[in-house]
């Protein structure tokens, strides 16, 4: 014998297929936005280009092949599109961004190379997920990569050394990435990735005793 539902019967079953349905979709859309990626925010960190000998030894300005190297930089990273440019106050730094500057129509930001932990929490708030390009000096680019969190990929930056592109990558949770390469005509720095990792000790090895806390050291003017 045939047993027959009634019309509502089908239309309830239905009714719930399709919430259970929706619940699984909202469950997995969850979960997708669990996993999303995290914010990245990228610092290109530049020296200065080559400067002029034969002008102010105070404030020089730039060379003809450091005229060249700042429009390297515009080529280099006009199409990265950042959004904000940071420079020291010289005439060098200025010049060096002048032609990026110029090309994003960005008004250069000046900030003091002294105080590169302020500048460093400054461009992880109100830049977060963005990328923002920082030309400074010799001596200072690598403490500056340092307040960025990141572990500065070589010791010093000799004199003559202007061809150092280096980006620093970090987001909430992660451990920093810098990455060194070259840029310009004259270039010869290899492209390098390093990231910054915690030493670990062995347990089987007694941990050493903490060493005193050296008082912190001025950080140095820009010079270079």
């Amino acid at each position: 014998m045939m047993v027959r539902f009634p019309f509502r019967f089908f239309a309830l079953l239905a009714a719930f297929a399709g919430l259970a349905t929706g619940s699984a979709q909202a469950q997995t859309k969850t979960v997708t936005k669990d996993k999303a990626k995290p914010v990245v925010t990228t610092v290109y960190i530049v020296r200065h280009a080559e400067k002029d000998s034969t002008s102010d030894a105070a404030d020089p300005t730039l060379s003809a092949l450091g005229q060249a190297r700042a429009q390297a930089l515009r080529q280099t990273l006009e199409k990265r599109h950042p959004a904000a440019l940071f420079t020291t106050d010289t005439k060098r730094t200025r010049a060096t961004l002048e032609p990026l500057a110029s090309a994003l129509k960005l008004e250069p930001q000046v900030y003091d190379a002294r105080r590169g932990r302020d500048l460093a929490d400054r461009v992880l708030k109100e830049y977060a997920g963005k990328s923002v390009v920082v030309v400074g000096h010799s001596n200072t680019i690598l403490s500056l990569i340092d307040d960025f969190g990141a572990i500065p990929p070589v010791e010093e930056i000799g004199e003559n050394e202007y061809e150092y592109l280096f980006t620093v990558r970090t987001a909430e949770g992660m451990q920093p990435i810098v990455e060194t390469r070259g840029y310009g005509a004259e270039r010869k720095v290899k492209t390098k990735v390093k990231t910054k990792t915690a030493m670990v000790t062995p347990a089987s090895a007694p941990a050493p005793a903490p060493a005193p806390t050296p008082a912190p050291a001025p950080a140095p003017a820009p010079q270079n």
